[in-house]
């Protein structure tokens, strides 16, 4: 199998670095409009080539998205047409639904694959299984440090509380987490979000509490800094590597 990958901070660097090691993965190729950050990532990485995303295409199963919503508004539609599977970081690209529905759409007729890692939450899984049946409530909560939110606080306050589609639209660059959660459960407008920031926490939470035919939910995890990149989550790129594993894995797990 043969990957593309879009974007190389962090997460794309992460996930370049463990498909590199994977034997299942033959050719890499790479593309971040930012040329310096490819470029340091090839320097590392010799084998791995530097093209645009259509020079790459034909010569590739999957590809990897973790650049922008942009990045995303501009390739998904040519990387599904082209028949090839996305796994998609830059998870606020689907609020638009119109958009959201035109490529899953053309990835039913194409025959391929849109996946969505959790990112820096846990508990997804639960959610999409209570989702079979009725949820009541989902609400996420989400603590970050005032310097994550671009604040400069002395004590803790909530700066947001609202349904998950208006988090997303003001916390583009923050709340991934908040549009996967509303995919897999109840949807943008009936998810719940809350934004904490708070000067004695040191790195950045998520907790989901959700109620329903199937119970109650508690997920919370405190994540550690990507060691790339302080201001995004390992979990995040985890949780990428995981999916891409679980693609190429025969057996599947989780809900």
């Amino acid at each position: 199998m043969n990957l593309g990958i879009i974007g190389c901070g962090a997460i794309g660097t992460d996930v370049t670095l463990a498909a590199f090691k994977m034997k299942e993965i033959g050719k890499i190729y790479i593309f971040d409009k930012e040329k310096k950050a490819a470029n340091k990532l090839k320097k590392t990485l010799k084998k791995i080539e530097i093209k645009p995303v259509k020079d790459f295409l034909n010569d590739v199963d999957i590809v990897f998205e973790a650049a922008s919503k942009e990045a995303v508004e501009e390739y998904a539609e040519l990387i599904i047409n082209a028949g090839k599977d996305l796994v998609l970081m830059s998870v606020g690209s689907l609020l638009n639904e119109k958009f959201r529905k035109k490529i899953e759409v053309t990835a039913k007729k194409k025959n391929c694959k849109i996946y969505i890692p959790s990112g820096a939450v846990c508990g997804i899984d639960g959610i999409l299984s209570g989702s079979i049946d009725i949820i009541n409530e989902v609400t996420l909560v989400t603590t970050k440090p005032p310097e994550s939110l671009n604040k400069d606080f002395e004590k803790r306050k909530i700066v947001f509380e609202g349904s998950a589609r208006n988090a997303v639209i003001k916390y583009p660059m923050n709340i991934n987490v908040a549009a996967s959660l509303s995919l897999a459960g109840i949807g943008f407008d009936k998810t719940k979000v809350e934004i904490v920031a708070d000067p004695v926490a040191t790195r950045i939470s998520h907790k989901i509490l959700a109620h329903g035919k199937f119970g109650r939910l508690r997920a919370e995890v405190e994540n550690m800094p990507n060691p790339n990149n302080p201001r995004s989550s390992y979990m995040a790129s985890l949780s990428a590597i995981a999916t891409l594993k679980k693609i190429i894995s025969p057996i599947q797990i989780g809900a």
